[in-house]
């Protein structure tokens, strides 16, 4: 073998060895001039990762604009927007790449001030490790805890407390001793299992890459042998298989392969896998890489997955193994960190993105924001830039998820702005909602607001005159088989021969389009509730007369509901049926639910509030007397003339 043979196969060496090494990706996080920047800086000088025009251009710039005195400032190597070099903070995040014989890197320098919370939080969403920075000088401060909660927050399980500018404390070690004891009282109460103590001089290099000889008394790593040796290949999920299908290959007729990154676990060629939504089962036939077919593919790799069987699989699904199912749910708990600057409104309709599913979501409740300095919890009614809250949030269809702690490529999600695309708020999902423990609420304030407010072009006595009638909603409520429906059939019929505008709304009839997405949860039953209240109302201002036919078994949802209309517009009828007399008229409903077969039925697994006051109180044993009753009572409150 000759000498540019033996070159190119040492090269070839070099890049192979380069290519297997694995990657620590790791954050910096404390206080504004805790020396974040100046850390890094001098880490990437120390382990020689600067070129020589790097290095130059640095020492005129640390002349020019620096903050270290006659010393080098490092932290220009980061601060690379003018505000933050004219400040000398951080502002955006920096991302820094560099590597050494043993490990990659991949380096987030994140902000300190409160206002930049975003900023940091998108940094610490891909990091393996954190590094805060504490002044020796002030110790363990407001700052330290609230990052130190974030980063529990977002499941980071390593973290480096660096005490950094130990030169400033003549490197004493009882100064060091009880910042280490501070934290430790304080970290107590979060959920980090892995927490290295380190006592340095950013600026001076001490501990950085080379242990100081100026605190002998410490007998530790200095920070690069730390970094080099942490163990993180174990915080990955390598227990549940969860591919989301990104992409379906149809390179040729004869070729069918499911492309994507295996979120957590570990595949095999001949695996029995489940697709999600359908269920449907199969077995993998190969596994391709970017390096052709392999035996097996585990997190992070992008793979591409071809089955025994022909199943209809499209972006969006996901192959998990049949024994070990994630969740497939629609309500869920989540810590949520709004993103925005446009404060959140907690009523509108939000596009979420959960690994490769997307798709429409509300928000149903803010259980509580989390004062993210004092780790309090308080009451709200929405969330404002950088502001943290734990909510309940609804899908239009299930997502296939797992607890974040357990899963974080599978736990976490964003919120999408359907108007303007701009990210809201990115989420850590806690785990399901029980749907009978879920928030019920139809009547947004700035909505009822309008709704008192409100005034048309054509006001109520010009429709009055036109359609010879007033626009209100007679409102019939009852359990499944009181008779309710063919009661407002009837209705309908009669006041539409007698000359009547008038529209009929039913269960049936709006779960088959308007709320076809919707189940019979409480939570879903409210929402169903409120389009139809607002339906409603709609055609009340236009002069319409409308018959409603729901259930609606709590009265809080018919207040509401009542609200919505307007009180002068809403006209309640209650179809007074005994459970029996009910039983009798559908026995096979209620036989489904006595049998555990269907669930929330009202008067069987779930209350029915009787009405308080109702307008009109009616038994369902005859109906001509019942029609006459209403009618009489149009006419008596002078909504439509019989005569």
């Amino acid at each position: 073998m000759n000498k540019e043979t033996q070159t190119l196969a040492d090269i070839q060496l070099f890049l192979d060895q380069d290519q297997k090494k694995d990657l620590l990706r790791f954050l910096t996080a404390g206080s504004v001039d805790d020396g974040k920047s100046t850390l890094i800086g001098r880490l990437l000088f120390d382990s020689k990762k600067i070129y020589e025009d790097q290095l130059s251009a640095l020492e005129r710039d640390s002349k020019r604009i620096g903050h270290a005195g006659e010393k080098i400032d490092y932290a220009l190597l980061l601060d690379g927007l003018k505000a933050e070099r004219e400040q000398g903070i951080t502002i955006d995040v920096a991302y820094r790449y560099f590597s050494t014989n043993k490990r990659k890197f991949i380096i987030a320098d994140t902000p300190g001030h409160e206002q930049y919370t975003r900023n940091m939080v998108t940094g610490a969403s891909t990091a393996n490790l954190a590094i805060i920075l504490v002044d020796a000088r002030t110790g363990i401060i407001t700052q330290t805890r609230r990052h130190t909660f974030l980063v529990s927050l977002l499941g980071i399980k390593h973290i480096v407390l660096a005490v950094n500018k130990m030169d400033l404390v003549e490197y004493s070690e009882e100064v060091f001793n009880q910042i280490c004891n501070d934290y430790k009282d304080f970290v107590t109460r979060l959920s980090i299992p892995d927490i290295y103590f380190l006592p340095l001089s950013a600026l001076n290099g001490d501990n950085v890459v080379e242990n100081s000889e100026n605190m002998s008394w410490y007998k530790g790593k200095n920070l690069l042998n730390f970094l080099e040796e942490v163990h993180v290949v174990s915080d990955r999920n390598f227990e549940d298989f969860r591919f989301p299908v990104q992409h379906v290959l149809r390179p040729t007729l004869d070729f069918r392969g499911f492309s994507g990154k295996v979120a957590s676990g570990i595949v095999r060629e001949g695996d029995e896998i489940m697709v999600f939504p359908s269920h449907k089962k199969s077995r993998i036939v190969k596994i391709i890489g970017t390096e052709g077919e392999t035996d097996y593919a585990f997190p992070p790799q992008a793979v591409t997955l071809t089955l025994a069987d022909e199943i209809d699989i499209s972006r969006g699904d996901m192959l998990v193994h049949p024994q070990n199912q994630p969740r497939a749910e629609r309500q869920f708990e989540a810590m949520l960190v709004w993103m925005d600057e446009t404060k959140m409104d907690p009523y509108a309709q939000f596009f979420i993105k959960q690994t490769t599913n997307t798709t429409r979501a509300r928000i149903d409740q803010i259980l509580y924001r989390v004062d993210v300095n004092t780790h309090e919890n308080g009451e709200c009614e929405t969330l404002s830039l950088n502001e943290i809250g734990r909510v309940v949030i609804t899908t239009n269809k299930p997502l296939f998820f797992d607890p974040y702690q357990k899963n974080h490529s599978t736990g976490a999600f964003i919120l999408i702005d359907p108007i303007t695309h701009n990210t809201c708020a990115a989420g850590m999902i806690i785990d399901k909602m029980n749907p009978t423990e879920l928030h019920s609420r139809i009547v947004d304030p700035e909505t009822r607001r309008l709704i008192d407010e409100g005034k048309s072009l054509i006001n109520s006595n010009e429709l009055k005159k036109r359609y010879h009638q007033k626009g209100i909603t007679l409102w019939i409520t009852g359990l499944h088989g009181s008779g309710k429906n063919v009661l407002a059939y009837t209705i309908e019929r009669q006041l539409f021969d007698r000359g009547a505008t008038v529209v009929l709304l039913d269960g049936s009839t709006i779960r088959s389009g308007l709320t076809r997405e919707l189940d019979h949860s409480p939570a879903d039953r409210a929402e169903q509730m409120r389009r139809v209240a607002h339906v409603c109302r709609i055609l009340n201002d236009q002069g319409i007369l409308v018959i409603c036919s729901f259930i609606s078994p709590k009265e809080e949802i018919r207040q509401q509901v009542c609200e919505i209309i307007g009180k002068d517009r809403f006209h309640l009828i209650y179809m007074d049926a005994t459970l029996a007399y009910c039983r009798e008229n559908k026995p096979e409903l209620y036989k489904k639910a006595e049998q555990g077969d269907l669930q929330y039925l009202p008067g069987i697994n779930e209350t029915y509030s009787i009405p308080k006051q109702p307008q009109l109180k009616l038994s369902p044993d005859n109906l001509k007397q019942n029609m006459d009753t209403i009618l009489n009572y149009l006419q008596n409150q002078d909504i439509f003339p019989i005569e």
